[in-house]
């Protein structure tokens, strides 16, 4: 999410500043995610259709150059298609901080990245297949989160006993 707005935010430093319509595009991706990270996914999705709105009426304007204005809605509905497919997955970032949890997924994804990268270059004497690489990560993520003795004893009960 963080991603698609930072796109948004550098789209909107492309727009031209003398139309009073788009002068209010920078605040309201910033009132967007906000809500976004504090949970309030409704509130979000309303600040991004207003946005949306406000962009169709300064297609009208003589002024701007309507294809910037496109390409930035465009991915402003695109992003509220997300948001609409994804909402019952949004994390409120905010709570998750306080509790001291995680935020950033970027470390785990550099290690996914560097061990398939790995394995999928053509150059290696043995590859995985997608469904292969997927049931790896599974095991590691399982060890990360030291699940999988757990897991071992529910299919193995005389499996050894826990610490």
């Amino acid at each position: 999410m963080t991603m698609r707005l930072t796109v948004l935010g550098q789209m909107a430093r492309g727009l031209p500043r003398d139309i009073e319509a788009l002068n209010y595009v920078p605040e309201r991706l910033e009132r967007a995610k906000y809500h976004l990270w504090h949970g309030h996914v409704g509130q979000g999705f309303e600040e991004l259709s207003d946005l949306e709105m406000e962009l169709s009426s300064a297609l009208d304007s003589p002024q701007v150059d309507p294809a910037c204005l496109r390409k930035m809605k465009k991915y402003v509905v695109e992003t509220m298609g997300y948001i609409g497919n994804n909402h019952a997955y949004m994390v409120n970032y905010s709570e998750w901080y306080r509790a001291g949890e995680r935020i950033s997924t970027g470390f785990v994804e550099s290690a996914v990245n560097q061990v398939i990268s790995k394995r999928f270059v053509k150059k290696q004497s043995m590859g995985w297949t997608p469904r292969g690489a997927h049931l790896l990560l599974q095991i590691r993520t399982q060890v990360l989160n030291n699940e999988l003795e757990d897991l071992f004893r529910q299919w193995y009960p005389a499996f050894r006993k826990a610490a």
